[in-house]
């Protein structure tokens, strides 16, 4: 089953060949460190064209210094519309510059915006066009680059061009910013100390070789897939791995490149859903893992289950080496007991048990999701459409249907073709979503079929859910309409261009709730569709030309769904 890319990686978010590796070879989490200029590096003095006026925040030098001693590049990204209105020259500009370098030290790159709001460009922060030639002219991608700043704006850039983002909150910024960035660090040196331990946590002190490694993630297909890059940095590492997952995950587990064997075990401490434990079913369990003959195991969970169950069967199993995150403490269960502060990306979070287990992903082998395309069909018609996918796995993360239906009927009239997906038990939702002038595949997708679908979309307007990680293996940009019932810096799509949408200090935050606890749903019902539409625009999808597309059959299984004309509602 281990398999590479080709075409459904086209828009892939990671870094070229070339990219700065750690000491061992493997590739670090990041090639770049981008910062916003005042208030940030500099204190914020309103169009400033004096190099005399210019104080750097404390503790910058030193903070920038730490970066440049382990390799990485340093560049400023600054919205300037004083030089628009002449409130300083570009001569002016130039002597700031200067100033900033003589304090802090020399930056690879300076990518400046000189408009104004009103000038439409791609430059001005939030678009995300002076992080891309940042990137660009440092021969990394945007993936590949962090982003600190003080403002919203600054964030919003660094998530549409798929680049992280560290906000540095000042008494400029807003709350709803602070609640809305996907990471937040008190002052620059802890932004710094949090992009340097991020680095570092993801690269094994000493690399190992195994035999046959169990790797276990049995929730939720969403779950499976953000686990990927730490099952090939496994993989890389092992003569054989065998993944242990649940039914809710087997379909993403069998998208997964890495594996060699899959075995589906509905887990009673994980699921959902769970039904009594049963001690013949457990004693079948134990056989099975018994029959696997690993020689040691990784058990992948997220922060609130708990891997101890299955480490004790995986002992009377006889796997001898077991490792895992655990606060709890795991006794002689345990030979690898991992901890992993609060808030990191669901990717990440993985990638540093299987390095505290001593794997990490090869040379050339970026920390992205990716999917193995010889298990995905054809993508099913000419591609550039909008994906529209009104469910949820857990109902607090969907947006009421009403206001999906208004988001397609938004992007019809804007030029785009909408296609509407959903599972077989979301038919309805979906039919009366794809009423407003999509096509609704509704229930007629497979999640190999899904991933068709989107590979060869434009964008994908969808909530915390599955098909937003499938989106993020694709490199297909997002829309998110992401309930922050978790943390969007933990949960949401990973190294993809992305915006954010949704009221991120809405009462349910950080509430963990499966069902929204306020009537309304006010995270979400409040998403106006022309922020759907201009996001798409933001991300660099064109409307198309809605009439005469051609159908394309094949998709779920020959179901004949073309996704070449968005103007039937079927």
């Amino acid at each position: 089953m281990r398999g590479g890319h080709d075409r459904y990686q086209r828009r892939s978010t990671g870094g070229n060949a070339g990219s700065d590796p750690l000491p061992g070879g493997h590739p670090a989490l990041y090639d770049a460190v981008l910062f916003d200029r005042d208030g940030t590096l500099i204190e914020d003095v309103p169009y400033n064209g004096d190099p005399d006026k210019v104080r750097p925040v404390p503790g910058a030098r030193a903070a920038l210094d730490r970066l440049r001693a382990v390799g990485l590049r340093l560049g400023v990204v600054t919205n300037q519309s004083g030089l628009a209105r002449g409130l300083f020259t570009e001569a002016d500009m130039r002597r700031v510059h200067a100033r900033v370098e003589e304090l802090l030290g020399p930056f690879d790159t300076w990518q400046v915006c000189p408009h104004d709001d009103g000038a439409g460009c791609g430059c001005r922060k939030p678009a995300p066009g002076l992080v891309r030639a940042a990137a660009r002219q440092l021969d990394t991608s945007p993936g590949r680059c962090v982003v600190v700043g003080d403002i919203g704006r600054d964030m919003a850039a660094a998530l549409a061009a798929g680049a992280t983002g560290v906000l540095v909150p000042t008494p400029v910024t807003r709350a709803e910013e602070v609640a809305a960035a996907p990471s937040v660090a008190r002052d620059l040196p802890a932004a710094v100390t949090e992009i340097l331990r991020r680095r570092a946590a993801v690269v094994p002190a000493a690399p190992r070789r195994a035999g046959t490694v169990l790797v276990a993630r049995t929730d939720s297909a969403g779950d499976v897939l953000v686990t990927g890059p730490a099952i090939r940095a496994v993989a890389a590492g092992a003569r054989r791995v065998v993944l242990l997952c649940g039914p809710r995950g087997r379909a993403a587990a069998d998208l997964l490149p890495g594996v060699d064997e899959v075995v589906e075990w509905p887990l009673p401490w994980i699921d959902p859903d769970p039904g009594p434990v049963d001690r013949e079913r457990m004693d079948a369990l134990l056989a099975r893992l018994v029959g696997v003959g690993a020689d040691e195991a990784v058990v992948f969970t997220s922060f609130h289950q708990s891997p101890l169950p299955l480490a004790l069967l995986l002992r009377m199993a006889g796997v001898w080496r077991i490792s895992a995150v655990s606060e709890d403490y795991p006794g002689s269960l345990l030979d690898v007991r991992h901890r992993v502060p609060a808030g990191v990306p669901e990717p990440e979070r993985a990638l540093s048990l299987a390095a505290a287990a001593g794997f990490a992903l090869p040379p050339g082998d970026e920390p992205v999701l990716r999917l193995r395309p010889e298990a995905l069909p054809p993508p099913p018609g000419p591609p550039g459409y909008v994906v529209v996918h009104p469910g949820a796995s857990v109902p607090a993360r969907a947006c009421p249907p009403g206001v999906h239906a208004d988001m397609v009927a938004a992007l019809t009239a804007a030029g785009h073709r909408v296609v509407v997906t959903g599972g077989p038990d979301q038919t309805g939702l979906t039919a009366r979503v794809a009423a407003a002038g999509g096509v609704d595949l509704g229930g007629r997708t497979r999640l190999a079929d899904l991933a068709a679908v989107i590979a060869a979309a434009g964008a994908v307007v969808v909530g915390n859910t599955g098909p937003a990680h499938l989106a993020a293996a694709l490199g297909v940009p997002v829309v998110s309409l992401f309930a922050p019932t978790v943390p969007f810096g933990q949960w949401g799509p990973y190294r993809v261009p992305t915006v954010r949408l949704g009221d991120a200090t809405a009462p349910c935050r950080d509430s963990r709730a499966a069902r929204c606890p306020v009537p309304g749903h006010p995270c979400l019902a409040g998403v106006d569709p022309a922020e759907v539409v201009n996001a798409v625009r933001l991300l660099g999808v064109t409307a198309g030309n809605r009439a005469g597309g051609n159908r394309a059959g094949g998709v779920a299984g020959g179901a004949g769904a073309g996704v070449g004309s968005g103007g039937g509602g079927r």
